[in-house]
């Protein structure tokens, strides 16, 4: 099937580069020169597991070709796939600004009949309104159906999650333009859930809310078990075995970033309250997650009594691991403080520093070498549960730090393990481990 994707971010270039590995003829299309440039040589310009080698040879058999001419792209594709972002505005709304810029292009440009599937994560109703914007500007005798398709990519598993996921919602008016989308995942074999349009949309919100949810409640318990003396990790083993709960999202840390999760809440919060409902379960939700970001910083103090002067390790910057994507990302909040206490920050991280410079300037240090970000530091804090750190030899923070002080957001460390060196090691819901050999603390 010809197939164009418009937008070249993280999920229009994840979509494009997975459906021409199903097959399908796909144009990408972005309005970025340089980027197209770089994607049609074959480089990607986001970090994401699998993905730049899918790319190259999609490329080199002729079934992936970027553009920035709309015309090349839209005039005789079957199906066109929006994606590109919609920001979160000051209000806490999508910024939709993108998406209809793109949907007025495809109307003057297409000369077939055609379906676009939204894939741009999008509030109830936008999708009534792109059909309107192409039915007043298309040409007369074309038709053109308009369909939801949310997308469920994880950032750090997407390539996975696009050939292996849980299901595919398609929102259509009617079961056979519903059907036609369906025939282009069908190679999958994913299970399909068609629906209409309204619900398709709500289901990409309702999904991210209710994750985030979990993850703010399972928080909330872990400051519980940090008072009474219990651990959190037997308590989300129990408690997952429910086969009503589940074992997933039920991690405790120092919350939940990303472009999705903080973005799709608000913009849930905000389509509620203009229905005249005040969604509180959300609002309480948030409240906790951005309440969680800084507790390494409080606990911090009372390690330190003053952060003034300290060298402070910062392991992890990106939200999660397997991603340069800081956004929202828990060590942004954490750095922030920090400066403001006026401690020294050295920040590691393997794929993302590139993303924190363009933040953090430099007002901090970076490293990709946890020894480094480590040697000589009063206190290491973890943000980021990447592989790299949570395989690093306890041992060696004895070695290189002042006083060998961690405070772990991730919960990297199994207890049974970290007793066994002399640290002093607080975590996220669990028993605090302070060894004979720092007492002097």
């Amino acid at each position: 099937m010809k197939i164009t994707v418009a937008g070249a971010g993280y999920v229009g270039l994840v979509t494009s580069v997975c459906l021409a590995e199903l097959g399908h003829e796909v144009i990408c299309i972005d309005i970025q020169t340089e980027k197209v440039e770089k994607l049609q040589e074959g480089t990607s310009p986001i970090y994401e597991p699998e993905l730049e080698p899918l790319l190259q040879r999609n490329l080199i058999e002729g079934r992936l070709y970027f553009t920035t001419n709309p015309r090349y792209a839209y005039t005789h594709a079957e199906v066109i796939f929006i994606a590109v972002g919609t920001p979160q505005q000051e209000d806490g709304t999508a910024n939709l600004d993108d998406v209809y810029e793109v949907v007025e292009t495809i109307a003057v440009h297409i000369e077939n009949d055609v379906i676009i599937s939204t894939k741009s994560t999008v509030p109830v109703g936008t999708n009534e309104k792109i059909k309107r914007i192409i039915d007043s500007k298309k040409l007369p005798h074309l038709q053109v159906d308009v369909v939801s398709n949310p997308e469920f990519l994880r950032e750090g598993s997407a390539v996975f999650d696009f050939f292996y996921g849980d299901r595919i919602v398609i929102g259509a008016e009617n079961d056979e333009i519903a059907t036609v989308i369906e025939k282009i995942y069908l190679p999958l074999k994913i299970p399909i859930i068609k629906t209409d349009i309204k619900s398709a949309e709500m289901i990409k919100y309702a999904s991210n809310a209710f994750l985030a949810t979990k993850i703010s409640f399972v928080n909330e318990i872990a400051r519980m078990c940090e008072k009474v003396g219990a651990n959190i990790d037997d308590i989300t083993y129990g408690i997952g075995k429910d086969q009503r709960i589940g074992p997933y999202f039920l991690k405790a840390g120092i919350g939940y970033g990303g472009s999705c999760f903080p973005k799709d809440i608000r913009a849930l919060m905000h389509t509620s309250g203009s229905l005249g409902h005040h969604f509180e379960l959300l609002e309480a939700v948030i409240k906790v997650n951005n309440r969680q970001k800084s507790f390494p910083v409080y606990k911090a103090k009372e390690i330190l009594s003053t952060l003034k002067g300290r060298k402070i390790a910062v392991l992890g910057l990106s939200f999660k691991p397997g991603t340069d994507d800081i956004r929202e990302a828990a060590s942004i909040t954490i750095i922030k403080e920090l400066l403001m206490e006026g401690a020294s920050v050295i920040g590691y991280d393997p794929i993302a520093i590139k993303s924190a410079k363009e933040l953090f300037g430099n007002t901090i240090e970076y490293t990709d070498e946890i020894t480094t970000a480590i040697q000589g530091a009063d206190l290491t804090i973890i943000t980021t549960d990447w592989e790299q750190i949570k395989q690093f030899p306890l041992n060696m923070y004895h070695l290189y730090m002042k006083e060998p002080k961690i405070i772990d957001g991730r919960n990297c460390y199994p207890l049974e393990e970290v007793q066994k060196y002399p640290l002093l090691y607080i975590s996220i819901g669990r028993p605090t481990v302070m060894n004979t050999l720092i007492n002097r603390l």
